[in-house]
């Protein structure tokens, strides 16, 4: 586990405003778990403090607000000591659900792209700014995972299946079509991020604040292709969100084509997984889907693919993993079922919204 570094995170208050700059830009500000830490000790006091009007996140790169979680330290230590391995994602959706339960305006500016463990401390604000190089994914099948910090439970919520779309394939959306799907609130040049920083230093009301400095993003990319994307991931499982894509004729037949060779790369269990997790997810609150994301990442630390997909994809970089099972078929309902039981003498919970607002935490 990497030693906390002062430098990766930095906290100022600038008037009304708590300002939270993610600095560790060599890695494009991706979250180690001692930054998360300190998001989780000052977002308390933030709400204790009659002088913070809001809290405010953005980044000290351009390339990225946050490319997600470290998950080169979460890997070390599932290797080494699987309890503090797995009291990472407890913390880490322990913060998640801080946030969303946090009483004052959260504003997160974000230009470059905000991808898992980044776009956990970003989606529960009440105000998320895109800047021109907004780019968002949720990328974790490709490394034998799900996709976590809550985000399925927003997935199951979005029209025409296209949470399943993004889940499973992790492909990259731009600002149009996130504000088009409500993943963004505004739409404002990055240039302009300092603008609003003053503004709410000055206790100015964040939504005139924001509403004057919105800009038109354009069309929605995703809107040539939401038919086929809600005909084809509407199939029941993964195998026919494939047979579909591989049937598909018409305008978008190669498009579809292309999307079904990237699922076939994918880690087999996780796009079972995945697919059964935003399906279920219709039905839960977001509480229920964080406490539901620490069970299934506790079985992904005690199986194979997770490393393995770290192994190929961010260690080696040979792009070239060999998943356990390999194939759709060799996914039993069985092994997936095993995911999402009950375990004996297992027990996490998070507290109750009421009993965080109760606490001002």
């Amino acid at each position: 586990m990497s030693e906390p570094h002062q430098d990766d995170i930095r906290l100022e208050q600038l008037g009304s405003a708590s300002v939270i700059t993610l600095q560790r830009t060599r890695a494009l500000n991706a979250l180690t778990i001692a930054m998360r830490a300190s998001l989780a000790a000052w977002f308390p006091k933030f709400s204790r403090d009659q002088n913070v009007y809001a809290a405010v996140i953005r980044s000290a790169s351009p390339k990225a607000f946050s490319a997600g979680s470290d998950v080169r330290e979460v890997i070390h230590l599932g290797k080494t000591d699987m309890e503090a391995a797995r009291q990472a994602f407890r913390d880490e959706y322990a913060l998640n659900w801080r946030l969303e339960c946090f009483s004052k305006p959260t504003v997160s500016l974000i230009d470059g792209v905000v991808m898992g463990g980044g776009v956990g401390i970003s989606l529960y604000g009440t105000h998320r700014i895109a800047g021109e190089g907004y780019r968002f994914a949720m990328p974790e099948t490709k490394i034998g995972l799900f996709p976590d910090v809550g985000v399925c439970h927003a997935f199951a919520r979005l029209p025409d299946q296209i949470g399943q779309y993004l889940g499973l394939t992790g492909r990259t959306i731009g600002r149009a079509d996130a504000y088009a799907l409500g993943l963004v609130t505004h739409c404002i040049p990055a240039a302009r991020f300092d603008e609003i920083v003053a503004g709410l230093a000055d206790t100015y009301p964040v939504d005139p604040l924001l509403d004057d400095r919105h800009t038109d993003p354009g069309p929605a990319e995703i809107e040539k292709v939401r038919e086929t994307i809600a005909r084809c991931f509407s199939a029941p499982d993964v195998e026919g969100i494939i047979d579909r894509l591989e049937t598909e004729t018409g305008a978008n037949s190669q498009w579809a084509k292309e999307v079904a060779a990237e699922l076939k790369m994918r880690a087999p269990l996780s796009l079972a997984v995945t697919h059964r997790h935003i399906r279920d997810s219709a039905s839960r609150d977001l509480r229920d889907v964080l406490q539901m994301d620490f069970r299934l990442a506790s079985r992904f630390l005690e199986d194979h693919d997770f490393y393995e997909g770290v192994r190929a994809v961010v260690i080696d970089k040979d792009n070239a993993p060999v998943w356990k099972p390999g194939t759709l078929a060799s996914v039993t309902s069985a092994a997936v079922d095993r995911y999402f039981a009950d375990v004996a003498g297992e027990s996490w919970s998070l507290p109750t919204r009421a009993e965080m607002q109760a606490m001002r935490a």
